[in-house]
């Protein structure tokens, strides 16, 4: 049978020396797809309605005049659209994605089933309370799963991502200082909040946005907080710090325990940015280490990446000391099942109201918690230690090629790189970058933080295999051999081979073009 199978079917590919352009656009099974306004069918629709019984007379002035301006399109060209359009993007499930600004980790397909469950996907926030006790008794639970891997007493779950969380935690802060008599109007006012040059840039824009005025700490020369220019710093007229632990820099900051004690010596509250939080879950609680507030962004540590923008979820667990002060709702659970209320009947004047219209983003808390009880608290803990051994092993297998920023002792869940091994190779970080494109992987972040010249920040996340692990540091270790050979052309035309060439991003972002315009003679409406 395998002889007939073969017989006028030649299998060995005649060698090319050139590929030839396409007809199509195409290149192999990768479609080429044109904007949706310059393809066919203007005058059609891909649906058979009926006509309208009324004639729209009672809108008035507000009665189209003008065509609609779309295509019609019918159920396979709409859906084949959007598929090509999809495969010319980079994504979780093709390979690696090292950016390290959202932990881009593969979401499991279990969290979104869970999600997806009839009383979680179709409820509505204005529902009674009545109607609603299993999505009131998973928040609950997930209050109590975050607030048991922090050590902290009380969480607030509303705020919708991490720069939410940071706005609710100052706030907090605020209310605090306001109660004791330092408010921002009263004689003696903590107006100031102090945040490392390391820092999120979320950090000091969320501080400046509550009313403070930002100071900034300065850093040692292996990536940490100074605490000589803390203490200096620190005084009666500050509020608060900001600090983010493991550091911006993949870097645990060894003297938080002084911070702390230096901070709260000085009346101030220590707001600890949890956006790293993956990095010591189940290894360490934030709250023995004197934190205050910390928003813990769900979409990150505890799956659903959302590097394309949403949706997304910030809890802010808050101590002691600033329980009193956190928005509303909470639930609450007794004999007659669980129930929102809008705060603890004697904290009516410290609590500084709601931070948004409703309850938070039901579909990230379902996630969240399936998450962490398919894991449980073993498996959160390997998840962490998981994450900082990937992060390591590319360290180490990168460091005779490329320069580790902060070359003394391990990273933590990222690994950072400078752009001194680049010098005399006229190829910069983003030509670099580029490159990758090519090798079939996302690049990582660039040029932050701010205070590396040229930073190449890699995260690898714990759901990498070490093959994966292998495929993309091969693939690194080539490229850098090849910029260190004077191989400039290779970097500087980079991307060859994606759908896109590269773009003048300087020019894309401050003039971008966000209308399509209809060649000129067409009847197509922009």
């Amino acid at each position: 049978m395998s002889t007939m199978n073969t017989v006028g079917r030649p299998t060995t590919p005649n060698e090319v020396s050139t590929k030839p352009d396409t007809l199509t656009g195409g290149r192999g099974l990768l479609q080429d797809e044109a904007l949706i306004f310059e393809g066919e069918g203007w005058g059609k629709t891909g649906v058979d309605l009926p006509e309208p019984k009324t004639d729209g007379g009672d809108l008035g002035g507000l009665v189209r005049a003008d065509p609609i301006g779309l295509p019609g399109l019918s159920e396979p060209e709409a859906m084949r659209h959007y598929v090509r359009l999809s495969q010319k993007n980079h994504a979780i499930d093709l390979a690696i994605y090292p950016l390290g600004s959202c932990t881009m980790k593969h979401n499991p397909r279990l969290n979104e089933k869970m999600a997806r469950l009839p009383g979680f996907s179709d409820i509505h926030p204005l529902q009674p309370q009545s109607t609603v006790q299993g999505a009131l008794e998973l928040m609950d639970s997930l209050s109590h799963w975050l607030t048991t891997l922090t050590g902290m007493p009380a969480v607030a779950l509303s705020p919708k991502a991490g720069a939410h969380g940071e706005l609710c935690g100052l706030m907090a802060i605020r209310a605090a200082h306001r109660a004791a008599g330092h408010g921002l109007r009263s004689d003696k006012p903590r107006n100031k909040v102090l945040v490392p040059t390391s820092a999120h840039g979320t950090n000091p824009a969320t501080a400046a946005f509550v009313g403070y005025q930002v100071v900034e700490i300065a850093q040692t020369d292996d990536g940490r907080v100074d605490l000589a220019d803390l203490a200096a710093k620190l005084g009666d007229d500050v509020a608060a710090i900001m600090v983010t632990n493991p550091n911006t820099c993949g870097l645990f900051e060894r003297d938080i325990l002084e911070i702390s004690r230096l901070t709260h010596e000085a009346g101030a509250y220590f707001y600890c940015d949890g956006a790293n939080f993956n990095a010591i879950v189940g290894r360490v609680r934030p709250g023995d280490l004197g934190v205050d507030a910390m928003h813990i962004n769900l979409h990150k540590t505890f799956s659903t990446p959302h590097g394309g923008g949403g949706p997304g979820a910030g809890p802010v667990v808050l101590s002691e000391a600033l329980a009193p002060f956190a928005p509303a709702p909470w639930v609450v659970g007794g004999k007659d099942g669980f129930r929102l209320v809008e705060f603890a009947e004697d904290e009516a004047e410290q609590a500084f109201g709601r931070l948004c219209a409703f309850q938070g983003q039901m579909g990230m808390y379902v996630r969240a918690l399936s998450y962490m009880m398919s894991h449980g608290s073993d498996g959160l803990r390997q998840v962490a230690e998981d994450a900082v051994l990937n992060a390591n092993y590319i360290k180490a297998r990168l460091e005779d090629l490329m320069s580790p920023a902060f070359p003394e002792g391990p990273c933590m869940h990222e690994a950072l790189f400078d752009d001194e091994w680049l010098k005399g190779t006229d190829i910069t970080t983003l030509d670099f970058a580029k490159a990758m494109i090519d090798e079939g992987f996302h690049p990582m972040t660039m040029y932050f933080p701010l205070v590396v010249h040229g930073a190449m920040l890699i995260e690898p996340t714990e759901t990498e295999s070490k093959a994966e692990l292998d495929r993309f540091i091969e693939a690194m270790r080539a490229l850098a051999t090849a910029a260190k050979a004077g191989d400039v052309d290779r970097f500087k035309g980079a991307p060859f081979h994606a759908p896109m060439r590269r773009l003048d991003e300087t020019r894309a972002a401050r003039q971008p073009v966000l209308r399509w315009t209809a060649p000129e003679g067409s009847n197509r409406a922009a």
